[in-house]
């Protein structure tokens, strides 16, 4: 039986939210009602990059039950490397309040994006384990990219994000297609090792990119692998339409696709490579990525796309085991 002090246990929770959601009248008549149900919810805003980082370490020091990030992937990068740096027996379930531009992990997860149900659903869906890849040391739970997918990512102006949406990376894509150069990169991983002019590099923890491109659609969250995408460089027209046929078949190997899951991933280029990590800009000329699995808790629907085997009724829970 669940006593009392167990019920209360369940409701400690801390809503990192980003400053630039945090007047929003939705928003904040959410915080409304979850106190008013009798949640023992926390407020903390953001206020410049790196607040939601420390924020999430010093709630898992502090003994909260649940992190609930409001805002988008970036915010939800932030608090995930903050949790990370935690022992694994403190660290405090993750929920997710969706108030990006895009939000392609909530999306793949099949969670809401109306701020009153996914506060509600943060606070009160069963936890479950999901693993966690990390670039070098830096954690990602969604996607890492890298080339042509990467400049996209990087370069689409936020105001622009705000504007259109996920529309906005098409948009930006359309205008520099013919722009882009290939990257010469050598890489391996457990099982083979290959050298490939690249176009487009994914690494899928979740399914979605880039404003809801479905780039990795095989990826599970807690299979302890990440589903990649390669996809090579193309000379003509004919190329492209080629490369996006083989592209909708997604072949294990194909001309200008390959398609593979496994546990971890070296990288090596001749430049600069630049990279994002759930949206995220940075660049690396060699890099590792591998997979932490079970390494956090993150509250989920039963029905959740993104699971790899049907829940079973699993009770919600504080605390990752």
């Amino acid at each position: 039986m669940t006593t009392i002090k167990e019920k209360e246990r369940e409701t400690m929770a801390t809503l990192i939210l980003n400053g630039k959601s945090a007047q929003l009248p939705a928003v904040r008549q959410a915080v409304g009602a979850c106190r008013e149900a009798g949640a023992a919810l926390r407020v903390q805003v953001t206020w410049e990059a790196g607040d939601a980082e420390r924020m999430a370490e010093q709630a898992g020091r502090d003994g909260v039950d649940r992190v609930i990030v409001g805002g988008g992937d970036g915010s939800i990068n932030e608090v995930v490397n903050g949790l990370m740096r935690l022992p694994a027996e403190d660290r405090p379930g993750l929920g997710l309040m969706p108030l990006g531009s895009a939000n392609d992990l909530a999306c793949g997860l099949g969670l809401s994006l109306e701020p009153a149900a996914a506060l509600q659903a943060a606070l009160s869906l069963p936890l479950r384990p999901v693993d966690v890849p990390s670039l070098d040391g830096q954690h990602f739970l969604n996607m890492a990219t890298g080339g042509f997918g990467a400049e996209i990512s990087s370069s689409t102006p936020k105001s622009l994000k705000r504007l259109l949406g996920g529309g906005a990376y098409s948009l930006i894509g359309a205008l520099k297609a013919w722009q882009y150069r290939p990257y010469p990169v050598r890489l391996r991983w457990a099982e083979g090792e290959r050298e490939a002019s690249l176009f487009v590099l994914a690494l899928g923890n979740g399914t979605r990119s880039g404003g809801g491109q479905h780039l990795t659609p095989e990826a599970r969250i807690d299979d302890g692998l990440l589903d990649v995408l390669i996809l090579r460089d193309f000379a003509s027209l004919g190329d492209m339409a080629r490369m996006r046929r083989e592209l909708q078949r997604r072949p294990g190997e194909g001309t200008f696709v390959e398609t593979f899951r496994t546990a971890w991933l070296s990288v090596e280029a001749d430049t600069d490579l630049p990279l994002t990590l759930d949206g995220e800009p940075c660049h690396r000329r060699a890099f590792r990525v591998e997979v932490a699995p079970g390494a956090l808790s993150l509250a989920l629907p039963d029905e959740c796309p993104l699971l790899s085997t049907p829940v079973t009724g699993q009770p919600a829970s504080g605390r990752a085991s």
